[in-house]
């Protein structure tokens, strides 16, 4: 009967959060991609040792990054990660409503209460679960979010910086 019950649920409402888990690691996937890209493209550039006897070869690195290309990298990965987060906050909400969803009928048919008590606890757990599993990666990508900006900020300084050294 148990697994009965959470087949019937997982054609139910639960398929809703796992569609939207489906999602949510897409865009998970593609924050972290562009995050990463972005992350190589500045880590050998923002990170040249400045060169003292030579300083227009640290200048000629800095003026080399496509400084387009690197804010583009930026906004996309930070907008993933903005819709990354907040489909990720709604997992719990989207339990909590399979659970009214599902306890609503037990008012008029006590005699399925159980069947209907078993609907609502697998909604809330399939949205906690999804929750915390997003909510882990979200501490993998928000990290490398953060330390990409500051390395955008801190280029774009530089750069501006070298190109008046060149100048």
């Amino acid at each position: 009967m148990f697994w009965k019950i959470i087949w019937k649920n997982l054609i139910g409402f639960d398929l809703v959060i796992f569609i939207a888990a489906a999602l949510n690691g897409v865009v998970f996937y593609l924050a972290y991609r562009y995050a990463k890209i972005l992350y190589q493209k500045l880590h050998l550039t923002v990170f040249v040792p400045s060169h003292r006897k030579h300083p227009e070869k640290t200048a000629d690195a800095v003026l080399r990054v496509d400084e387009e290309e690197v804010v583009n990298l930026r906004k996309y990965s930070e907008g993933l990660y903005a819709v990354f987060v907040n489909v990720t906050a709604i997992f719990p909400l989207l339990g909590i409503l399979g659970t009214v969803i599902s306890l609503i009928p037990m008012v008029s048919d006590m005699a399925d209460m159980q069947q209907n008590f078993f609907a609502a606890l697998t909604s809330t757990f399939w949205g906690l679960i999804f929750a915390i599993i997003f909510k882990l990666l979200d501490g993998l990508l928000s990290s490398k979010i953060e330390d990409n900006d500051k390395n955008v900020s801190l280029l774009l300084s530089r750069k501006g910086q070298e190109e008046e050294v060149v100048s």
